[in-house]
């Protein structure tokens, strides 16, 4: 029985103050049905890490699938933007954008924060914790105090909404020794030596399990499943789009959580987390081939309606790395000068490449192949 194989919480009223450290009992992973699912997921992430290695241009996928995870994280949270709104704060890069939509820009920007955190301090820590929270929440708190009576209740409209699924850990003691022990647990790998997805699963449950702030775990978790990945190697860029998976199957994934804490069950857990990473794989592998094709198509035909345009691959490198261009994009990457930037974007709106948008004043140009495809 799984119950005799990891310690539950069986009154979910009641603070996990003894959450059990990492690992868990090899028994709970190693089963015919949990390894042959592991096995479809590192498959499927094998192909995008091989496709995604060899685009010459990182910032087609850097500023347009982050972009996309970011939307899709903060919504799994109830913060909800529009494409067109979203876009035209990464456009302008200024903080006049919506609450919602700053809100999804500061997890992009937390999203490579912590890439590059690893990638400088080449292992996760407590401080690479703090840090994607601090930047997501954009505040200065650090681990909650046992003071904090935090519960997670369940969400929606149904009779159930408002009731108490889970208490994490209230003593400050006990949040800062798990929290150390999954850093120890996802860093050592001679000492626990298990395959980097079923540790991403189970790192990924523990994290959510101390969760160690007043606010901003569920992203900060997320987040740091995409930073895992890279760190092991198995993405060379963070752009897996994860979240779209767990919030079509929201409900799936707290059941999952809920299951662990529970009752023990793991296999639900580790299952529910394969299919994600094998789907959105599969799926974000397919947006990079169609982006791909798009700019490749979209460039023949520039060249086919005014063979006379000038530097005709910088400009749709340029229009391809984020959804809305400006002039100023253009002038600024010394593309063109002012007047032939703006003369050369009017002219991709009359071969139906680009839309001419009016927004606040300003005049925006969007792609509108790219933002069909990112909005599929």
């Amino acid at each position: 029985m799984p119950e005799l194989l990891y310690s539950i919480n069986p009154n979910r009223n009641e603070p996990w103050n003894k959450l059990p450290p990492l690992p868990i009992r090899e028994e709970l992973y190693d089963t015919t049905e949990i390894l042959r699912k592991l096995g479809d997921a590192k498959a499927a992430l094998g192909k995008l890490y091989g496709r995604s290695a060899v685009i010459p241009n990182q910032g087609l996928l850097i500023n347009t699938i982050s972009l996309q995870e970011a939307k899709i994280s903060s919504e799994i949270e109830n913060i909800f933007t529009t494409d067109d709104e979203l876009y035209k704060a990464f456009s302008d890069k200024k903080a006049e954008s919506n609450g919602a939509s700053k809100e999804v820009l500061r997890y992009r920007e937390a999203l490579w924060s912590g890439y590059n955190y690893l990638k400088n301090r080449k292992k996760f820590d407590q401080q690479y914790f703090l840090k994607v929270f601090q930047e997501i929440k954009q505040t200065s708190d650090t681990i909650r105090p046992g003071f904090v009576q935090l519960t997670i209740k369940q969400g929606g409209t149904g009779p159930n909404a408002g009731q108490v699924i889970y208490t994490p850990p209230r003593n400050q003691a006990v949040i800062r020794d798990r929290l150390e022990n999954l850093v120890d647990f996802v860093n050592d790998d001679e000492k626990y030596k298990l395959d980097f997805l079923i540790k991403m699963a189970i790192a990924h449950f523990q994290f959510e399990a101390i969760h160690p702030f007043r606010d901003g775990n569920g992203r900060t978790g997320r987040i740091f499943n995409i930073n895992y990945l890279t760190n092991k190697g198995l993405l060379d860029v963070p752009i897996l789009f994860l979240s779209r998976y767990i919030l079509d199957h929201k409900k799936d994934y707290y059941s999952g959580l809920n299951g662990v804490s529970q009752r023990g069950d793991w296999k639900n857990w580790f299952l529910f987390m394969f299919r994600a990473i094998e789907s959105t794989s599969n799926q974000t592998f397919n947006k990079i081939n169609d982006i791909v094709t798009a700019k490749e198509s979209i460039l023949e035909h520039i060249k086919k309606e005014d063979p006379k345009l000038r530097n005709p691959e910088d400009l749709v490198g340029a229009i391809f790395t984020q959804p809305l261009t400006k002039v100023k994009h253009l002038t600024d990457q010394k593309i063109y000068a002012e007047n032939t930037a703006r003369d050369y974007l009017n002219k991709l709106c009359d071969f139906q490449v680009l839309e001419k948008k009016e927004m606040a004043g300003h005049h925006y140009y969007l792609n509108l192949e790219l933002y069909r495809i990112l909005a599929e």
